[in-house]
């Protein structure tokens, strides 16, 4: 396992950058883990209340073009707060990654070719681009893990019930019309202990 500490940048704090000169022709594979200072960063970055572990496991394949592809999965536990009850909970996430990237010359094309295609059929998002020769598996891995993250948390037996409040026949929006009634009383405005 490729265990990463350096927390260079608190907006993008789990990095594990791969030059793409140094990738073989075959391919490479990366296993990461998130130390606890890096999980807590990504925690703090993304608003949640914790992030108990987070892994990734990736391949990186190089493509015609100077493109490459990463695939794989990132696994997380994260500690969220329930939006019904707000007690504590924690959540899994496993979700997959599958991502095209690109030298940034090629990409305005790229995406144009699929903004031009009218179809029923599910087109593929833009390649991303490769940044200063550089792919960073940590960013990829932290992008998915935000991307999975349920933005509403409930534990599995909370349920929501508005509170029961006594209906006051006076707070009607049309108790005054009542008034206005043939034989009606008049409506009493003052409130109790005022005069």
């Amino acid at each position: 396992m490729n265990k990463t500490s350096d927390i260079t940048d608190k907006s993008d704090p789990w990095r594990v950058p791969v030059a793409v000169l140094q990738i073989p022709e075959t391919g490479l594979h990366r296993d990461i883990e998130a130390d606890e200072a890096i999980r807590g960063a990504i925690a703090e970055v993304g608003g949640l209340r914790d992030i108990l572990a987070a892994r990734a496991s990736l391949d990186v394949t190089p493509m015609s073009g100077g493109r490459f592809h990463v695939e794989g999965r990132v696994r997380a536990r994260v500690g969220q707060t329930c939006v019904v009850t707000l007690d504590p909970i924690e959540n899994d996430i496993d979700e997959p990654i599958d991502l095209i990237f690109a030298p940034p010359e090629q990409i305005p094309e790229m995406a144009a070719l699929v903004d031009d295609t009218e179809s029923e059929v599910e087109i593929p998002d833009p390649p991303e681009p490769i940044e200063h020769g550089i792919i960073d598996l940590g960013r990829i891995a932290t992008d998915a893990l935000y991307l999975a993250v349920d933005p509403y948390p409930r534990k599995p037996d909370a349920v929501f019930e508005p509170p029961v409040v006594a209906e006051d026949p006076e707070d009607h929006p049309f108790a005054a019309l009542k008034a206005l009634q043939p034989g009606a009383k008049p409506l009493d405005t003052k409130k109790p202990g005022k005069s």
